[in-house]
């Protein structure tokens, strides 16, 4: 019928969830690729931090990406993941805020804990309950 949804429709949180995690996981490649930028163009350079912190960024990226897409086709196991990358996020922001640059730390706490707040509100858990019985 027109205008009814169904059970599984994704509610406004997990959209905005979902877009807030492909953001986290824009920035993670934006920092691989600025770790790339000065692995080769950094003089003095410990070759095997240096290429150890660039994959870790990389593979940062995309997990983050595995997981938001995993939240976009509702799949109630990415919510765990979705919350650890949010903890993660937050303590980031902690640290960033005692050495700073400060807003970016705040910038980086506020994200985390709004990203978390909007998969765990009762509509997403519902979407991702619901998309569990989908085929």
């Amino acid at each position: 019928m027109k205008g009814e949804k169904s059970v599984v429709d994704k509610p406004a949180t997990l959209h905005w969830a979902i877009r807030l995690l492909y953001l986290e996981c824009a920035g993670l490649a934006g920092l691989t690729a600025y770790l790339v930028v000065l692995d080769l163009t950094s003089g003095d350079l410990q070759v095997a931090s240096a290429a150890a912190l660039t994959v870790l960024a990389a593979l940062a990226a995309v997990s983050v990406f595995f997981v938001a897409r995993g939240l976009g086709r509702l799949a109630v196991g990415a919510r765990g993941p979705a919350m650890v990358v949010q903890l993660f996020v937050i303590a980031t922001g902690g640290f960033l805020i005692q050495v700073h640059p400060l807003w970016l730390g705040v910038v980086l706490m506020a994200l985390g804990v709004l990203t978390g707040l909007l998969i765990v509100l009762p509509p997403s858990t519902r979407a991702l309950v619901a998309g569990r019985d989908k085929p």
